[in-house]
């Protein structure tokens, strides 16, 4: 066991690392932001994300400075684990929109702002996205009617997505 005035001398370091890290990576997404511009949604959910794992990474160099019992941390971890998988089978529609809204979100080429059409034989689609959260997609169509469509339905259709406006749709905006 180390004394407890090395573990609170720890503490401090692991805690300044904690903010250098995080004054590091705001500089780093600003320099990406500036080329690649990404929308203020995407921002602040690329923020939280990374934010979520610089915690956890605290959390287990905590545990490990001030010594907690590996067996009991266990214990807890498993039992938090089967609980929240069970509330997520409970929640499955939930589940798979969340994870669909992360693949939506960074690999598909829908963003906010541009033009996509959804390919359905029963319900055809078209408009400006106007909005990506965590569980729908928001379209806005050529008559100006808002839909809003779960991301799992987004993730399903075959959707053909444009970075230009056809020109029907530009001439209403303008």
């Amino acid at each position: 066991m180390k004394p407890i005035h090395l573990q609170i001398i720890e503490t401090v370091i692991l805690l300044l690392l904690l903010l250098a890290g995080n004054m590091i990576f705001r500089k780093a997404l600003s320099r990406i932001d500036k080329k690649v511009r990404f929308a203020l949604e995407r921002k602040r959910i690329i923020y939280k994300i990374v934010h979520l794992f610089i915690a956890i990474l605290v959390i287990i160099g905590l545990i490990a400075i001030w010594g907690v019992d590996p067996k009991q941390l266990f214990l807890f971890l498993t039992s938090i684990l089967t609980i929240l998988a069970v509330g997520f089978f409970a929640q499955w529609s939930i589940l798979s929109n969340i994870t669909a809204s992360l693949i939506l979100f960074f690999t598909h080429p829908i963003h906010i702002g541009g033009y996509i059409k959804i390919v359905d034989k029963d319900l055809p689609i078209e408009g400006i996205v106007e909005n990506i959260t965590i569980f729908f997609l928001y379209i806005r169509t050529p008559e100006g009617e808002l839909l809003s469509i779960p991301n799992m339905l987004v993730m399903q259709k075959t959707i053909s997505a444009q970075r230009k406006l056809p020109e029907k749709i530009e001439k209403k905006t303008n």
